[in-house]
């Protein structure tokens, strides 16, 4: 319930914030945004260590219940076992009457019968007790992978905030070098790092990255759009103008950047662009 409150606490802060500020985020005060940060930072700090002590208990709370089972079967077969002496006990008296020949091959084969019976709980309940050392590392195992995921989660939030604050392309293509380091093949990570490449007029390099990114995603529009820019700075108008259409296609959301895109500045007075152009304005 705590975590759902921080969840929607957290929810409602950020919409007070995006009513009240109409300029944007990497505009506002540098002194605002880390108060912000910070508390985000640490309400994913006291959900990571509930979710951590709700598995820690639950792990010991199935341990109590396997180890109770266990030791009320255990009581039941040595109950059951005194039992059966008992009654052996008994028969044996009548029998004593009989022969004391009689009565020694009973009370070994009694005792054998018994030690069997003894040796098949036994090696029964050590394999429970095997399974259930199996389970819990298995669950161990899984809990310090959810720990570990959650590491490096924070460690990569924390570089893409940190991403936001560099003012050069050199600076931010650093972070982002960081990121995939953590990550190797992040694809958004890498469409940044084709933006920043952009901004650094390493045109080539901008288009080397985004065909890394369409080979493993041949639709993914950021990826499209970026190489379209790239294509046209270098002129090469006619695929620019075709990876531009797909990204469009892709996310219909990019067609609202064209207009003001400066790198299509070489493309206005295509024939194809400015066709684009008319077709996206009458929509």
């Amino acid at each position: 319930m705590r975590s759902i409150i921080s969840l929607l606490l957290i929810l409602l802060t950020f919409s007070s914030f995006s009513s009240l500020a109409e300029e944007k985020y990497s505009e506002s005060d540098l002194l605002d945004r880390p108060l912000m940060e910070r508390y985000i930072l640490d309400e994913l700090k006291s959900l990571r260590e509930s979710q951590q002590d709700l598995e820690r208990r639950l792990v010991i709370d199935i341990t109590n219940r396997e180890l109770s089972v266990a030791d009320k079967s255990l009581n039941y077969a040595n109950v059951t076992v005194t039992y059966f002496f008992y009654i052996i006990a008994g028969v044996a008296s009548l029998i004593a009457f009989v022969g004391w020949q009689s009565l020694r091959e009973l009370k070994v084969n009694t005792k054998e019968m018994a030690d069997k019976r003894l040796e098949a709980i036994a090696q029964e309940y050590e394999k429970k007790f095997i399974a259930l050392e199996r389970d819990l590392k298995r669950k161990t195992r899984i809990i310090s992978e959810n720990n570990k995921e959650i590491e490096i989660i924070n460690e990569v939030h924390n570089l893409w905030l940190r991403a936001q604050s560099m003012q050069t392309p050199e600076q931010k293509i650093a972070v982002y070098d960081e990121i995939l380091h953590i990550r190797p093949g992040d694809l958004e990570a890498l469409t940044y790092k084709a933006d920043a490449a952009m901004e650094a007029n390493e045109y080539n390099w901008a288009l080397s990255i985004c065909n890394r990114v369409l080979d493993l995603d041949e639709a993914n529009a950021p990826a499209l759009y970026q190489r379209a820019c790239a294509f046209a700075r270098l002129g090469v108008e006619e695929q620019a103008i075709d990876d531009l259409t797909r990204a469009i296609e892709v996310s219909p959301s990019t067609r609202d950047l064209i207009a003001h895109e400066r790198d299509f500045e070489s493309l206005h007075g295509n024939k194809r662009f400015e066709a684009l152009l008319e077709l996206y304005a009458e929509e």
